[in-house]
């Protein structure tokens, strides 16, 4: 190898090197940082459903489970049946990003939008927020109830965590998640120590 990096020009070599940093970077990149997209349906309540996408195959989703399903950009349908197998309904959604979280059982889900800096101040800005009424308790920040069929307006979602570490140290930056309702409740508490 020395030998053979001997016989090169200066330039040779420096393309050569920048090339192998360019690779480790993006290395690390897809096996570190990158972000996977997919789509989940989500069924929070103790019954079973059942449901066809886009006149697929019959699929099935237990009590709190969630399973990743393929989707196309654009127009798609889902029928949605109860554990007897008795059609619920057939609906219509349209697919514009690259992950998003179908609710078949019309259930309450909460985005909420996480703010990220050094020198933060979170109490400021969850005051500065109109908050949200939850089961007649008020909760503050920047958080959205949706119970719609299709949402997609998240960057983290359920079975995703936020970030732990800050990404970018000059700016305040936010990222959405959703939440089932319990789960966004548990995760208020703990994130900001409210009893």
């Amino acid at each position: 190898m020395n030998l053979f990096m001997k016989n090169l020009s200066p330039s040779i070599k420096g393309l050569i090197i920048s090339l192998l940093t360019m690779g480790i970077a993006f290395a690390i990149y897809f096996v570190f940082l990158s972000k996977p997209n997919y789509y989940l349906v989500d069924n929070p309540t103790p019954e079973t459903y059942y449901f066809k996408l886009n006149n697929g195959e019959e699929k099935i989703l237990s009590a709190g489970q969630f399973l990743k399903v393929d989707l196309q950009k654009g127009k798609n349908n889902i029928k949605v049946f109860d554990q007897n197998k008795t059609m619920l309904y057939d609906s219509a959604f349209t697919v514009n990003k690259a992950r998003g979280l179908l609710n078949i059982t019309n259930k309450d889900y909460y985005v909420n939008n996480q703010y990220y800096g050094y020198g933060l101040n979170r109490d400021s800005l969850m005051a500065a927020k109109a908050g949200i009424e939850i089961d007649k308790k008020q909760y503050l920040g920047d958080v959205k109830k949706t119970n719609k069929l299709y949402t997609e307006d998240f960057y983290y979602n359920l079975d995703e965590d936020y970030d732990k570490i800050v990404k970018n140290v000059a700016k305040v930056e936010s990222r959405t998640k959703i939440f089932r309702k319990q789960d966004f409740i548990n995760y208020y508490k703990n994130y900001y120590n409210f009893k």
